[in-house]
């Protein structure tokens, strides 16, 4: 009996191989090579065939240039993240860690877009009857939501196709099947093939449809990486298990700006969105405490304000220990090496630790001065002034350099009624007369004139 024939391909990159790696040839990844039963082009659900047909050919200057028309979901930081709302006939892909909220939000955005629009939501892991209950528990009541508990790709396209809904929601991808294919369901070619199908649905209908997509154990999304490639959007739904809040990022938007971020909180009734992220952050920080100090990152156009938290203790043992949460590692690591060569601050023998409080991670190197500063201040056991504030990138040479969106961060922290902005010297001199005078700006040039400044 002839055995059916098979091949490999990575999980990671959709590569293909008539034989077992141990190492992807083309993205270099261990262990990703998974065995894939062959299927011949035709048998292919929703595979198009080639046309004999010129297609047309249009020149730049006759397409039309009009202002997509967007649909808002009603809930400002999750228009913010998608650059304005949703774009008609683009295909999302929203993404977390299982219990994070992406069925919740989902479905809390069916309640505002339901007064004038369509939604199909179709469902591959509850039954209409779990989601109607969690619907009564979010106050979703709108007559325009329709449910459907199927997992046949065909079924499901032959079912937008009657019913021509304004907007599809697929929870989730990963349960989705085409019954042509032999692979299982979560598969790299059923996820693959599934989304090229959704694809050209959304964009042959201009239905929006979002694809929720589950993660693997190290945060990526879980299927081939070309299922990223194949989507407008991507969007990552962040959060500790221990915080109530969760912020929304965008990987890839073709239809706006990847930088800006959502935040929101959970709660009984699902997630609020928290239109003001900074006083949410700095509540509850501790007074005349060393090794604290306030930092002003930008999201995108906006400026957020997190406080860091330093602490430096004598180490039991011989290699002391370094950790940081929230905040990247090496970096870390890369500001006490500069602290120790160039400014005299010695951490040898000393466990040192590092928070960024609420779960915020902080990936801007205009984070930098207030990370060091935090950590001399618990070294020294000087005591930061609660209503100061400091950013700014520090160099290899001890150097404190410019950042950008200099006014935008001081005008934040005016606002939250900070009385003194600790900033490079470089950027100084740029910034307008009614900014200087609006709160005590004091610009350094190295890291120990800034520590001086602080504890002044």
């Amino acid at each position: 009996m002839a055995k059916n024939k098979s091949f490999y391909m990575c999980s990671e990159c959709g590569y293909e191989s008539a034989k077992w790696y141990g190492k992807c040839p083309q993205c270099g990844e261990w262990n990703t090579m998974e065995e894939q039963a062959a299927v011949s082009v035709g048998k292919k659900s929703g595979s198009s065939k080639i046309s004999a047909s010129v297609a047309s050919v249009k020149k730049l200057k006759d397409i039309s240039s009009d202002i997509e028309k967007r649909l808002l979901t009603g809930t400002q930081e999750f228009d913010r993240v998608l650059g304005g709302g949703i774009v008609e006939g683009s295909l999302i892909l929203l993404s977390g860690d299982p219990g994070i909220g992406k069925s919740t939000i989902l479905l809390q955005i069916c309640q505002k877009l339901g007064e004038n629009n369509t939604i199909l939501y179709i469902s591959g892991e509850e039954s209409a009857r779990q989601i109607k209950l969690r619907a009564n528990r979010l106050g979703v009541d709108t007559e325009n939501l329709y449910i459907l508990a199927e997992t046949d790709v065909a079924t499901i396209v032959e079912t937008i196709k009657i019913e021509k809904p304004d907007m599809v929601i697929i929870d989730s991808i990963q349960t989705m099947m085409i019954d042509d294919l032999s692979s299982n369901a979560g598969s790299v070619a059923q996820v693959r093939e599934c989304t090229n199908i959704f694809m050209h649905l959304a964009k042959s209908l201009g239905i929006p449809i979002f694809i929720v997509g589950h993660v693997n154990k190290d945060g990526a999304i879980a299927g081939p990486k070309v299922l990223e490639h194949i989507v407008d959007t991507v969007l990552y739904f962040e959060g500790e298990r221990n915080y109530s809040y969760r912020i929304l990022r965008s990987a890839k938007n073709r239809f706006g700006s990847t930088n800006e971020i959502g935040v929101f909180e959970m709660s009984q009734e699902g997630l609020k969105e928290v239109e003001n992220p900074s006083l949410l952050m700095l509540s509850g920080r501790p007074k005349n405490t060393s090794g604290t100090c306030v930092a002003c990152t930008m999201e995108g156009s906006r400026p957020i304000l997190a406080e860091i938290q330093g602490l430096v203790s004598a180490s039991g043992f011989g290699t002391p220990r370094r950790m940081s949460t929230g905040f990247d590692y090496n970096r870390m690591s890369m500001i006490i090496a500069v602290l120790e060569k160039r400014a005299g601050y010695f951490f040898n023998g000393m466990d040192t630790y590092l928070n960024v409080v609420g779960g915020l991670k902080l990936y801007e190197p205009a984070a930098d001065l207030s990370v060091a500063i935090a950590l001399i201040s618990s070294l020294k056991d000087a005591v930061i002034n609660e209503n100061t504030l400091a950013f700014g990138e520090i160099g290899l040479a001890g150097e404190i350099r410019a950042v950008n969106n200099c006014e935008q961060r001081i005008q934040e922290a005016a606002r939250l009624g900070f009385t003194k902005c600790v900033i490079p010297f470089h950027n100084y001199k740029s910034l307008s007369k009614s900014i200087k005078t609006s709160v005590d700006i004091v610009p350094v040039r190295t890291i120990r004139a800034a520590f001086e400044a602080v504890t002044e």
